[in-house]
């Protein structure tokens, strides 16, 4: 039998290898969005290759905020009105149980110890913290009314809890689960970020539209950002969700019913661009490798996805009603 290709044909399957190689090479890449949809108590499952949903996954009522364990073998719901937070297994999409989480959950953070969940309990005017290994509360702290923000520094020392109607946000001691100081800030708090290295905390304010800067030595704010879009009238600008990159030059803040989000350079504090997304946009994630940027767009139910060198949105992908929380699963991890 004759081996040989002839020139045609040995073109045409270089062809083929190299796309098959491309093809591998995108696959390898791509993450997954787990995005909450309050209406409809669905999650939905964006391949960041494709950008469409690959999977909606129906959960418990009001689904609000997601966070992935530190191993990225569960993904963790607040799903606000069944008063519960479940534990879905990211292998079979299943869930698995469910953690006391006191009434109407709406953020947590999970402690680097991959060990403790602190849920905010709008509500009650606590936080919770569970130990999601034996399933129990191992403490309830009293804060402001109606507390909504929810963050864990990087090094596992702090807490914090912004609380809605107290305008506060409250700085927990994880080696004691007490509050040590509270830091005044404007109306209605609703995210808490902190920077890489922990030095700061950043707190929007929805109705103040603002976002407090603090030192985390002090509990100090040491700078207010503002914020200003031609042809949209102020009250309509309202900071929630936040994303800080790692390398410490931006942050991505999403102004609600103003349909941007702003990008802040970290070096001066200066507004250096507003981004136009979806309509109502509540929270942010930035992909593993901080190339793109994720939008939660509640009122138009869908997801923008913004390329964030040239800070432009790329993509709009319908998600289901109300989509509210962002989780994003590492390439490396999306089970086979």
């Amino acid at each position: 039998m004759n081996r040989c290709f002839s020139p045609l044909t040995r073109t045409v399957w270089l062809s083929i290898v190299a796309l098959c190689i491309q093809a591998f090479s995108v696959q390898a890449i791509a993450d997954w969005v787990y995005v909450s949809n309050e209406k409809d108590d669905t999650i939905s499952i964006i391949d960041t290759t494709t950008n469409e949903v690959i999977k909606t996954l129906e959960v418990g009522e009001r689904p609000r905020g997601v966070t992935l364990s530190q191993d990225y073998k569960f993904l963790f719901i607040c799903a606000s009105d069944s008063d519960t937070v479940q534990v879905m297994d990211i292998a079979t999409n299943k869930i698995l149980h469910e953690l006391p989480s006191g009434e109407d959950p709406e953020q947590f953070a999970l402690h680097p110890d991959n060990k403790h969940l602190y849920i905010a309990n709008e509500d009650d005017a606590v936080a919770t913290v569970v130990n999601i290994e034996s399933r129990t509360v191992v403490a309830q702290i009293d804060v402001g009314v109606e507390p909504e923000g929810m963050a864990v520094s990087h090094n596992g020392k702090w807490a914090i809890v912004t609380s809605e109607t107290s305008n506060m946000a409250h700085w927990i001691d994880t080696s004691k689960n007490e509050i040590v100081a509270n830091t005044l800030v404007d109306q209605r708090p609703r995210d808490a970020e902190f920077n890489a290295d922990d030095t700061e905390l950043w707190v929007s304010s929805e109705i103040g539209g603002t976002v407090s800067i603090m030192d985390t030595a002090t509990q100090q704010i040491k700078h207010i950002l503002t914020f200003e879009i031609p042809g949209i009238s102020a009250n309509r600008i309202q900071p929630v969700g936040m994303e800080l990159t790692s390398d410490g030059k931006l942050a991505f803040i999403a102004l609600g019913p103003a349909n941007h989000v702003a990008v802040v350079d970290r070096s001066n504090f200066e507004v250096i661009d507003y981004i136009l997304v979806g309509r109502r946009v509540w929270h942010l994630a930035l992909t593993p490798d901080e190339t793109r940027l994720y939008t939660s767009n509640g009122v138009s139910g869908d997801v923008t996805m913004v390329d964030v060198e040239k800070l432009k949105p790329i993509k709009t992908i319908k998600v289901g009603r109300f989509p509210w929380g962002l989780a994003i699963l590492p390439a490396a991890s999306i089970p086979q």
